[in-house]
């Protein structure tokens, strides 16, 4: 696993252990291609190999384009786009080698319904999402690629946006329709647990009342 919050980690990890799983650990900044590469490497030497790699990492500032938040601009290319790209990056060479893997990117519903105040961070979805059918269609099926696209999730990412009008809005709309982040997981076991000559690309899941 790899995230910024050790401490969440930590936590996460004594968990699994708990339940009598193996796991290891390393905290990972995604906006710095290094730590990727340390993660996937610390994979490799624990376990003897990397079988798949799930970009999660993200975040949102909401505003209008003529707002021109240019560090929120510059913080959402650098999370949610380059953040993936040095994910896969560190994943690809280790998939190469063994002549198979899969990358799993966690996208967004906004990238497919498009609206005001989410151009910039619905941009940066849309382009993982065209850079994932490219790949998929260069890897000739050695590594599979699959793309998931969530709705409103029960989860704290309304707590880095900057705007409180748009973070209040947010935290209004996951009381009222946010789903439990297990739903995710189970469609990301799903992509993974097909056979080797099966590719899942594209999964939506989003509450059920969502527009």
């Amino acid at each position: 696993m790899g995230a910024r919050r050790k401490d969440k980690l930590e936590e996460l990890a004594a968990q699994i252990k708990k339940s009598g799983n193996d796991v290891e650990y390393s905290t990972t900044d995604v906006t710095k291609s290094k730590d990727l590469i340390i993660l996937v490497q610390k994979a490799v030497d624990t376990f003897g190999r990397v079988d798949v790699i799930i970009n999660n990492a993200g975040v949102s500032q909401l505003s209008r384009i003529d707002d021109l938040d240019i560090d929120g601009w510059d913080q959402m290319i650098d999370i949610n786009l380059k953040g993936v790209l040095y994910g896969m990056a560190a994943a690809i060479p280790i998939f190469k080698q063994q002549k198979r893997g899969h990358i799993i990117n966690i996208i967004s519903t906004s990238g497919i319904k498009i609206v005001p105040m989410q151009g910039v961070y619905a941009g940066t979805k849309n382009a993982i999402r065209t850079i994932g059918e490219a790949f998929r269609q260069e890897s000739n099926g050695e590594i599979r690629i699959t793309g998931i696209s969530p709705g409103v999730v029960k989860t704290d990412f309304a707590n880095g946006i900057k705007n409180d009008q748009m973070k209040l809005i947010i935290k209004e709309n996951m009381e009222k329709l946010a789903i439990d982040p297990v739903a995710i997981a189970n469609a990301v076991i799903y992509a993974m647990e097909q056979p080797i000559d099966v590719e899942i690309g594209d999964i939506v899941i989003r509450p059920a009342i969502q527009n």
